[in-house]
């Protein structure tokens, strides 16, 4: 009786566990939710776990085990070396549209993106212009990018920038210059770690990230 009991328990949670994918899922859940993480600029090539002179080893695997969550799936692409951002972007835009032609509705996709994968989160949320489709920035707002009055947000938007950090800035200018965003807000870490903050599964953002997810009715306050 006690193992049958233990068998239940581990198989209800199978059930229940979501997903994390490398690449795009052969088969789709249309009443799940889907989350797509793209990493920083460090990570593009081979090494799962590259390491800067000043910011430490980018764990992307530990990453991708934090961020994961029963609620939803995780789509985490390691892009090859010299990736052009546009074309990443439009790859991701694609992928948007194939869930929802498979029935995922477009308020449970949120696409996540630090630094460089935050520039291609926001080409993304430009290209797609859908409103219902949630993005979370990490670092990812660059002041070339706020003197580009040509680029559009859209959809719900969350960003994080860590107070240390003098590489990037607020998302608040180009969010001013895209009246199609149906909610923003923007939360500050002081980890002290720079940029670097974002290249180890923090609980500092990975919680802000997966409470935004997983609360869409707060998204847009």
């Amino acid at each position: 009786m006690y193992r049958a009991f233990l068998l239940s328990i581990f198989f209800s949670n199978v059930c229940f566990a979501k997903q994390v994918y490398s690449t795009f899922p052969d088969e789709i859940a249309p009443s799940e939710k889907y989350v797509f993480y793209s990493h920083g600029l460090i990570l593009e090539g081979t090494n799962p776990a590259p390491e800067h002179p000043r910011w430490g080893v980018y764990d992307f695997p530990k990453i991708k085990q934090y961020l994961s969550d029963p609620s939803y799936n995780l789509i985490a692409y390691h892009r090859p070396e010299s990736t052009d951002p546009q074309a990443h972007a439009r790859k991701l835009a694609d992928d948007v549209l194939v869930l929802i032609k498979n029935g995922v509705k477009p308020k449970n996709i949120t696409l996540v993106g630090f630094s460089r994968g935050g520039v291609i989160t926001l080409f993304t949320s430009h290209m797609l212009s859908l409103s219902d489709v949630s993005f979370v920035i990490l670092a990812g707002c660059g002041d070339y990018l706020s003197r580009d009055r040509n680029l559009r947000l859209h959809g719900r938007v969350y960003s994080i920038i860590e107070t240390s950090d003098n590489l990037v800035g607020s998302c608040q200018p180009i969010v001013d210059n895209s009246e199609s965003v149906q909610g923003f807000s923007e939360v500050s870490i002081s980890t002290g770690r720079e940029h670097g903050a974002f290249y180890s599964p923090l609980s500092d953002w990975v919680d802000l990230v997966k409470n935004w997810i997983n609360q869409p009715s707060e998204h847009a306050h």
